[in-house]
């Protein structure tokens, strides 16, 4: 594969990947408004569980079945190939139908016993044709990437998403008269007919390619084909470590789904009051936090590529003059994001979710204050995290997050038990929870980079311009709420935020010409910002 077909392939997948990201955190806002911090708490009950599931049965086996199947291309071993496909559709099958079939018989059990929360159960049977369908969409993406084709992945995951809002909202809406939690268990169902929709578009791109997938197996060097065991026996053995370190953060938030309930019911709080504050925290303040994830992401994807060249050529500058730039330019993502976050928590509660009452707002405002510190640590994590896969070690950053995750267990438990703390004790954990990997991950790159930072530019410049961008919104945004109202002044006041940290970011030379390349599409920003005089080399 050539290097211009390989970004083209990383860059259709990075952008599908990036429209999902913002279609998945738009999805969240209006339906807070429809079903309420009740419905949403019964939403959030069965959902990280739903995605742990998903992410044991499809996370590593499409990366594992993209690599063998690229390998026995190349070798000009098609029939193997299309035997590595084969192989692996019964096995992600087996596997959907066990998953599917477990969670259709303990639904009961899993939230009236072990949540504890009865009224999730609809939205426990709402996921369950997902976790059929999912799996076997997965397997044509992985062959279809060891085809080296990246488009039917993409177009799937963006008709998947669409159809995932599409009939999440319209059930939602139309069970609302019947109640809350089976407006919450239609809303769920938008995962479920999105996988539907995903799995019978990937499956016509299949139909409509199948003549070239024949002639490419009819034109196989291969006289034998491997054994199906030999071929499941390498499969685990590529899609289990990456199972295990993609499993770690869906852990993260089962780790809320198993203890904040019992112990809030534990300290006095009724199934109802729980259940909201539960709403409040993964519904409302988490979704807030995914969106400054889009950008994160995307830096990323872009430092992974970078680092691997620089250090295939053993070029050890080059990869610390990365590494220094990536640090940056999420420090530049992440601390106005969290700030701005922090400083109008409630005001934006009140600007998206309007139609609940003022004490869930100024309560869910409360937590997003909290959880919005974990955005500074959470984007470090992601890029340091792409420095050493980059550097060819996903292992370190695996190990880091199960610390972090046996951290937050034990903080969520102590703090969620202390009444004067409650649901906060959750996002506290969550906070400390990543702190704790974004510091192992960052002394692991030193280590292995030799990388030195130069604390005025890489810490105080971005921190400077960040406490200027806060006082100057805190300020506007109490001038203009007597002028504009409440929700004007929140949107003009992130507005002015805006502008404000791009300019302290200019003057002060916070960001370069080199931090824009990272970027997709930086270099031509960067051309047009240093055209006007704004930014230096």
């Amino acid at each position: 594969m050539t290097k211009e077909n390989f970004l083209k392939g990383a860059a259709i997948l990075g952008i599908a990947g990036i429209i999902v990201k913002i279609l998945g955190a738009i999805y969240r806002i209006p339906l807070g408004n429809i079903i309420t911090d009740e419905g949403l708490g019964y939403y959030q009950t069965s959902y990280p569980i739903y995605v742990l599931l998903l992410t044991i049965s499809t996370s590593g086996f499409p990366t594992a079945i993209a690599k063998l199947v690229a390998e026995k291309r190349a070798l000009g071993r098609y029939r193997e190939a299309y035997k590595v496909f084969k192989t692996s559709f019964f096995i992600m099958a087996t596997i959907g139908v066990i998953t599917s079939v477990f969670i259709f018989f303990n639904s009961k059990f899993l939230a009236g016993n072990v949540i504890q929360n009865e009224n999730a159960y609809y939205s426990f049977l709402a996921l369950i044709p997902a976790l059929l369908f999912v799996p076997i969409m997965a397997t044509f993406r992985g062959y279809f990437q060891g085809r080296q084709t990246m488009l039917p992945t993409a177009i799937s995951q963006i008709i998947e998403q669409l159809f995932r809002l599409i009939v999440g909202f319209s059930l939602a809406i139309y069970l609302l008269d019947y109640g809350i939690p089976q407006a919450a268990g239609g809303a769920a169902f938008g995962a479920s007919a999105g996988a539907i929709a995903g799995t019978i578009c990937i499956i016509i791109i299949f139909l409509t390619r199948r003549k070239k997938i024949s002639a490419d197996i009819e034109r196989g060097l291969d006289d034998s084909v491997e054994s199906s065991k030999i071929i499941i026996k390498r499969l685990l053995s590529i899609a289990i470590p990456i199972t295990i370190g993609a499993a770690i953060v869906p852990i993260m938030d089962n780790i809320d789904v198993f203890i904040v309930m019992r112990r809030l019911r534990s300290i006095g709080y009724t199934q109802a009051e729980a259940n909201s504050l539960f709403g409040q925290l993964g519904g409302f303040a988490k979704t807030l936090i995914n969106f400054p994830q889009v950008f994160s992401l995307a830096l990323a994807m872009s430092l992974v590529p970078a680092v691997s060249d620089a250090y295939a050529r053993r070029n050890y500058a080059g990869i610390r003059k990365i590494t220094r730039s990536g640090v940056r330019v999420t420090l530049l993502i992440g601390l106005p994001s969290a700030l701005g976050l922090f400083i109008l928590a409630t005001p934006i509660m009140k600007l998206l979710y309007y139609k609940n009452d003022l004490q869930t707002l100024i309560s869910s405002g409360q937590i997003l204050q909290i959880l919005s510190f974990s955005v500074i640590f959470l984007t470090l994590v992601q890029s340091l995290t792409a420095v050493l896969q980059g550097l060819g070690k996903p292992h370190i950053p695996v190990r880091n997050l199960v610390i972090g995750a046996l951290v937050k267990l034990a903080a969520t438990f102590i703090l969620t038990g202390i009444p004067e703390i409650n649901i906060k004790g959750a996002a506290i954990g969550t906070v400390i929870a990543y702190m704790t990997a974004a510091v192992l991950n960052f002394i692991e790159v030193k280590r292995h980079t030799k990388t030195s930072f130069n604390v005025v530019n890489v810490f105080l410049k971005p921190i400077f311009s960040v406490i200027v961008m806060t006082i100057v919104v805190w300020y506007s945004y109490g001038f203009m709420d007597s002028i504009l109202g409440e929700k004007l002044a929140t949107v003009a006041s992130i507005g002015v935020g805006v502008i404000v940290y791009g300019i302290m970011l200019l003057i002060l030379g916070a960001i370069t010409s080199r931090d824009f390349e990272l970027l997709p599409g930086g270099s031509k920003i960067a051309k047009l910002l240093k055209s006007v005089g704004l930014l230096r080399n």
